[in-house]
């Protein structure tokens, strides 16, 4: 079946037909029957192209097919099954008034700043905090703050949310561009709901009735806020599911939404689990086309209008489980308003987004089978990830140009790389973690010429028994982390696409969960210290001298015992600032007192400079004192402006002077 092109939808809004231009497309998730083909991961990798239904009952019924294979006595088991939703509401938003005396947001600006460290230069991430050098915007309770880092001093506060809805705080982050900030709050519940607090008589799913819990849009909010001046809202965007990952290119902001079908499975009372898979399939059979099509709306000066997606809008590869939807949205941080995000939609899983700037990747792992009726144990089927390519070289709505599947799993982004026209993609395979001997890790090179991704070549049997930990591929190096009880480091040659090969060897004690470029002759490794039998000891920094491929070697390592770093798990958390080769980490060390018990942790900023022979510590930059016993001082990030190391927490930010390491300010967040 060719691809074909998808019409316009028509979009009610308000109770008026408004057209809207939607690019849907539809990726991977499982098939629309039992019959699901086998992928032998020992066959090369290969692309293959998304298709349109043909139309919408077709689209109905391979949905219900697909989720009916899908789901057990409990609902989707662990594929989309996530908390009831909880209404939405209307949301007061509040322009925080300068503190008095204090100068509008229009700081001085420096060109010497710290960005949020990202994958790719150019393509920047979200995080909760963000600067250009004028300012600093960060976000943490439901509320937004901007900082004047000339003055030291909050010039704006914006309540984003009532204090009354803590829910939504926790994983607020944000984008900047120009007096523009995103921000992107995880706030959904996804749908796939498995009610345990609804007797089945009171569920009412059918072909014109969705239950009333679900009515309102529940999920990502993405929220613009004009910085000029006292910071306000002037836009708001709402949509089913749940937040995925976000990637910005100048003005432009790609975000990726996953969602699920908006059914509610009956608490499972008495009989049998073929009984109630049979009561949840009859459900499936019940429910209309709207319960899998993303909702969205758009407020904009009080007024809100909503859409949804058309399903003659959806795509879908060969197999797929009608769990599942994955959206990507586009919008212009110039703007004034947001728009409808111009979607494009895959009926697919999606966990891991990478993008170069001019291609974006979106990954989607075949885990999902282990969690509907086959266990947690894979097979070769299970072991596989689908891997969809969008051109996002204009600022319009991405194009779908071809997909992909490699044998294997992915860690995170970093697995992913593209260089000189080639997609370079690191995954394991087998069950590393309960030590599986048959476990291995692998690098396969996929050519990318714009209309297919198909691999060229491959190095299999790194870490045998073990599972990567890290990965990072510099130009046509790859590096590559596995671990068990020990780290061998390997060093991958890929400048010849066709012949990658491993040529370096490292074993050392302990891994490493983030490698960063020094410069072209050093790596360094964020992770844990371990003993011979591979229990964890504290985070360790090491300092890598990768001038030799062929012969790696480690020149320095620093242990915080009983430590652990955020970065180790986010490297948005980590902080290389080269004009002072300086280092910045947050850690959380515990010790234990001589009668056994542990203390009061030990937490703050790491800093350390690296010179050619290794680590000098600088200090520990902590903010107990500032932030009080009654207020989580606890370091998560650090940027720098100017000559100033700005440490943030969820009680404030610390200004420490570069030259002295000395405190220069404090300004607390409230």
């Amino acid at each position: 079946m060719t691809q074909r092109r998808l019409a316009r939808p028509t979009i009610v809004i308000a109770g008026c037909a408004l057209v809207a231009t939607l690019a849907l497309v539809a990726g991977s998730t499982p098939g629309p029957t039992d019959e699901r083909p086998i992928r032998d991961p020992g066959v090369p990798a290969g692309g293959w192209r998304l298709v349109a239904f043909d139309s919408c009952a077709e689209a109905l019924t391979q949905l219900r097919s697909a989720a009916k294979s899908s789901v057990g006595p409990w609902g989707f088991g662990g594929v989309g099954l996530l908390r009831d939703a909880t209404g939405g509401g209307e949301r007061a938003a509040v322009a925080g008034a300068l503190p008095a005396g204090a100068p509008p947001a229009e700081a001085e600006a420096t060109d010497r700043y710290s960005g949020t460290n990202v994958h790719e230069a150019g393509v920047d991430e979200p995080d909760l905090v963000k600067t250009d050098g004028r300012r600093i915007v960060t976000v943490g309770g439901g509320v937004l703050h901007v900082i004047d880092p000339v003055r030291r001093q909050r010039t704006g506060r914006l309540e984003l949310f009532p204090t009354t809805d803590p829910g939504r705080w926790s994983e607020s982050s944000l984008l900047l561009h120009g007096d523009r900030a995103l921000v992107l709050v995880r706030d959904g519940w996804g749908g796939g709901v498995a009610r345990t607090d609804v007797p089945r008589s009171d569920v009412a799913v059918g072909p014109d009735v969705l239950p009333p819990a679900l009515d309102a849009v529940s999920g990502p909010r993405l929220v613009l806020v004009d910085l000029t001046g006292a910071p306000r809202i002037l836009a708001e965007y709402a949509t089913d599911g749940s937040l995925v990952d976000a990637r910005q290119v100048g003005a432009t902001v790609r975000v990726v939404v996953r969602s699920s079908p908006r059914l509610v499975f009956p608490y499972r009372e008495d009989g049998s689990d073929e009984e109630a898979t049979a009561r949840n399939r009859d459900l499936i059979d019940q429910a209309p086309a709207d319960a899998w099509l993303p909702r969205y709306e758009i407020t904009t000066g009080g007024v809100t209008r909503s859409g949804q997606v058309g399903c003659d809008r959806l795509v879908r590869p060969a197999s797929y489980s009608g769990t599942a939807l994955v959206t990507v949205l586009s919008f212009d941080l110039g703007a004034t308003s947001l728009t409808d995000g111009d979607p494009l939609t895959v009926v697919a899983d999606g966990d891991t987004v990478y993008s170069n700037g001019s291609h974006l990747y979106l990954s989607n792992d075949q885990r999902w089978r282990t969690a509907t009726g086959r266990g947690f144990a894979p097979d070769a089927r299970d072991e596989v990830t689908e891997i969809y390519q969008f051109d996002t070289a204009g600022s319009g709505a991405p194009r779908f140009v071809t997909s992909a599947t490699v044998p294997g799993w992915l860690i995170n982004q970093y697995a992913l790389s593209e260089w000189d026209g080639h997609l370079r993609v690191a995954t394991t395979t087998g069950q590393a973690r309960g030590g599986d001997p048959r476990s291995s890790s692998a690098v396969y090179v996929l050519r990318a010429d714009g209309r297919t991704l198909t691999e060229v070549g491959r190095v299999t049997g790194l870490g045998r028994g073990e599972r990567i930990y890290a990965v990072r591929f510099v130009g046509g190096t790859g590096y590559v982390v596995t671990f068990r009880q020990t780290d061998p480091l390997y060093t991958v040659d890929l400048r010849r696409p066709a012949a990658p090969r491993v040529i370096g060897e490292l074993k050392i004690s302990g891994y490493s969960a983030y490698l960063h470029p020094i410069d072209g002759n050093r790596l360094l490794g964020v992770g844990q210290e371990a003993n011979s039998q591979g229990m964890t000891q504290g985070t360790q920094l090491s300092l890598f001298d990768v001038s030799d491929l062929g012969s790696p070697r480690r020149l320095a390592q620093h242990h915080v015992q009983q430590g652990h770093s955020e970065a180790e798990a986010d490297p948005h958390a980590f902080l290389y600032w080269p004009a002072e080769r300086l280092v910045v980490v947050p850690v959380t060390a515990y010790d234990r007192g001589g009668d056994g018990g542990r203390r009061m942790p030990t937490q703050g900023a790491l800093t350390l400079r690296v010179d050619e022979r290794g680590f000098t510590p600088l200090g520990l930059v902590e903010q107990t004192d500032e932030a009080g016993p009654e207020r989580n001082g606890a370091v998560r990030r650090s940027l720098v402006v100017g000559d100033v190391l700005w440490t943030v927490s969820d009680a404030g930010l610390k200004a420490t002077r570069l030259s002295t390491m000395d405190t220069a300010g404090w300004v607390e967040l409230t």
